[in-house]
């Protein structure tokens, strides 16, 4: 009787998409099981590459359209997922205002926007879609979703009846909040956040102290972020009648995951609990003989949400032998072993700069994973 092999990894960073990785794996196999059943499911973990993980594994479709960048005033192309049973949109916000679309000279909380994450979300309303799978990972924003919420028909006013600009370092000025032209559809639409990170709204542990700076945010700018998000919470709070501030995961992404909770019936739940459910991932491995994982590192931090933890921990309930394969091996990864991962295996063949390796990773890859099927042929 043929093995059954599930393969499961995300995106080795730089490297590889998580669809290369299981092309790579499912060559590596193939040399030594020529007739195994092999299912292959990209994955993600509701950063980025949650998109094309979900549309590969659906059979779904990539929908382009130009949205508002971080700066505003700028367009990008950007893409959202229709997936294949054309009633979920899944949208990842740093295609549209995301770290990376801004060189670090140009990076500025102060106006940077979520409104071009507020013009995806309503491209995929355009769509009919039942429900909104949206990753709030990678932002260059710290406007609590305000600029989201402009592009679904909020507006928010100053004490002088005047429309405030974009960008976080206005809100400060915020006097009233109107939401009575904010797209009805929202409220026909399930919208699921995924969300890895607990941080509340303001604080120490807020939005603006701990993201702030990687945005491009002097000390300067975070203590006008900080004071304009706490007045900003809490007039949501006096207006809405929605509690933010403290709320986990309401900091996620510079305040959109409050932006999200205020404006929309968003909940926030954990990214790969979110892949691994609309792919799923639990039906497959219930199936299988053996399951294989893997991404570019992984350490001790893998444990929090990671994939090949969300892998791990659905082939444990089946008791399945999980294989992890990985560029980087960490400090403390053996903690991952209690966590249902049989086994770790670096894939570098050789010494070599971080360029070269990333140029190999396919191959590698391949490599390693003949390799665990060689050993597997034995037992």
């Amino acid at each position: 009787m043929s093995k059954v092999f599930v393969l499961a990894p995300d995106s080795f960073k730089e490297s590889m998409t998580a669809k290369e990785a299981c092309e790579a794996m499912e060559k590596g196999i193939r040399r030594v099981f020529k007739e195994a059943k092999i299912i292959s499911i990209p994955m993600a973990d509701g950063g980025e590459g949650t998109v094309d993980a979900l549309v590969d594994a659906t059979k779904g479709q990539r929908l382009f359209v130009d949205v508002a960048g971080p700066i505003p005033t700028e367009k990008v192309r950007a893409y959202y997922g229709l997936l294949g049973d054309k009633k979920t949109a899944v949208i990842e916000m740093a295609k549209a205002n995301g770290l990376e679309l801004l060189s670090p000279n140009r990076r500025n909380p102060l106006v940077t926007s979520t409104y071009g994450t507020g013009e995806l979300i309503q491209a995929a309303l355009d769509q009919q879609v039942d429900k909104i799978i949206i990753g709030i990972g990678g932002s260059a924003t710290n406007d609590g979703g305000a600029g989201m919420a402009s592009a679904l028909g909020v507006r928010f006013f100053d004490q002088t009846g005047q429309e405030l600009p974009l960008g976080g370092g206005y809100l400060k000025q915020l006097a009233h909040i109107d939401v009575t032209q904010l797209d009805p559809r929202l409220k026909e639409v399930e919208i699921i956040v995924a969300c890895d990170v607990n941080n509340p709204l303001i604080g120490e542990k807020g939005a603006s102290h701990v993201f702030g700076p990687q945005k491009g945010g002097s000390a300067e700018m975070i203590s006008v972020l900080e004071d304009s998000l706490s007045h900003y919470g809490t007039l949501i709070e006096k207006e809405l009648g929605v509690s933010v501030i403290n709320e986990a995961g309401a900091g996620a992404a510079g305040g959109l995951g409050a932006g999200l909770l205020a404006f929309t019936s968003a909940k926030l739940k954990s990214g790969i609990d979110i892949v691994t459910e609309q792919v799923q991932l639990a039906k497959y491995i219930s199936e299988a003989d053996y399951v294989l994982t893997g991404e570019g590192g992984m350490d001790f931090q893998t444990k929090f949400g990671k994939t090949p933890y969300g892998v791990a921990k659905i082939a444990q309930q089946y008791q399945k032998p999980v294989f992890a394969c990985a560029g980087y091996i960490g400090q403390d990864v053996d903690v991952l072993y209690e966590e249902g991962i049989t086994a770790i295996f670096g894939i570098l063949s050789a010494a070599e700069n971080l360029e070269a390796a990333l140029l190999k990773g396919s191959s590698n890859l391949e490599r390693t994973c003949e390799n665990i099927a060689r050993m597997l042929q034995v037992n």
